[in-house]
């Protein structure tokens, strides 16, 4: 399946890693590191291509993880197989925390229910660290539709043939389109397409009528008025476009969807050495500086503790499960 990992934009991802390489680096000596933390070489998996969000934030990671331990940290690109390839390299990795797994939500929540011949099984093999930053969804139509607010789509839905982009069967996006067809109680037509750029252009082009997308991805097109955000999906506004709505302020309730990034590791990761990781990775993540570059990219830092983390992924595993057999989604 494409997961969100491809969802932003080039200029996005350039802004991303030049804020990466602006981030003050830690001085040795500053804190103590925990004690439990791996003194061996690092390596983070990320299973896509370079330049994408979770890769950005994994070559963050590497920089600060290196400069607080003297040890060498290093981001390892395992593609293919809708990043399966490199989930299944963190699984048959040692369990000692040098070998880690960064990887947006869909992989962990949407492909099990999708893809159910996975050799892996995330709760039985893998051990969650944290969530790491998110990026805002927004609902967006071209200007010529003529609409401007959820209730004249839905409206409009309801007596004129629709149809939405999304960047592929089966992503994140396209389920929360799903669920917001299921909420609203309205058929769009599903047009996938291979990454959120070319459904972006095809909104422009008024091939399609409506993207869900990464605010990220949309920030330009909406801030030169060449689309209309209808509404957020996530639960709040965001600071980047407070002009725009919440689904659920917009009479469309129970649809709280985010584009997460996430750490794991091994399942039989030690406790102590995955509370240390923990600490260090929040640590890192909490500087103001670095929080607001990514913040003005779209980038959301979110930090969540093991269990947390944890019970977010089933949380969301259990959602995506449902709509995916109430809507008989498949990616045959």
């Amino acid at each position: 399946m494409k997961t969100a990992t491809k969802n932003l934009t080039r200029r996005t991802t350039l802004a991303l890693l030049a804020s990466v390489a602006a981030a003050p680096v830690w001085a040795a000596g500053d804190q103590p590191l925990p004690a439990a933390f791996p003194r061996r070489p690092l390596t983070l998996i990320v299973p896509f291509s370079a330049g994408g969000p979770v890769d950005v934030l994994g070559r963050l990671l590497a920089q600060e993880y290196s400069a607080r331990s003297g040890q060498t940290a290093i981001v390892e690109n395992k593609t293919g197989g809708a990043g399966n390839i490199g989930i299944e390299i963190v699984r048959k990795a040692a369990p000692d925390g040098t070998t880690l797994l960064l990887i947006p939500a869909g992989n962990l929540t949407i492909n099990p229910t999708l893809m159910p011949n996975l050799t892996f099984d995330v709760e039985r093999d893998f051990a969650p660290i944290t969530l790491l930053a998110s990026a805002p969804n927004v609902l967006v139509v071209s200007p010529k539709l003529g609409v401007t607010s959820i209730k004249q789509l839905i409206e409009k839905a309801r007596t004129t043939k629709l149809s939405y982009g999304s960047p592929g069967v089966g992503s994140q996006l396209h389920l929360a389109m799903e669920l917001f067809k299921e909420k609203a109680g309205v058929e769009i037509l599903h047009v996938p397409y291979r990454g959120s750029s070319q459904a972006l252009g095809d909104v422009l082009g008024d091939h399609i009528d409506v993207l869900a997308t990464n605010l990220p991805a949309a920030l330009p097109a909406i801030k030169g008025n060449l689309v209309v955000p209808l509404a957020m999906t996530t639960a709040q506004r965001s600071p980047l476009v407070p002009q725009v709505p919440t689904l659920e302020e917009s009479g469309v309730a129970g649809i709280d969807v985010t584009s997460w990034y996430g750490m794991l590791a091994p399942r039989a990761i030690p406790n102590d050495v995955r509370d240390a990781i923990f600490a260090v990775t929040r640590d890192i993540l909490e500087d103001t500086d670095l929080r607001e570059k990514l913040l003005a990219q779209g980038l959301s830092v979110e930090i969540e503790p093991p269990q947390q983390f944890g019970e977010r992924i089933r949380k969301e595993t259990a959602l995506w499960s449902s709509v995916i057999k109430s809507r008989r989604i498949t990616i045959q």
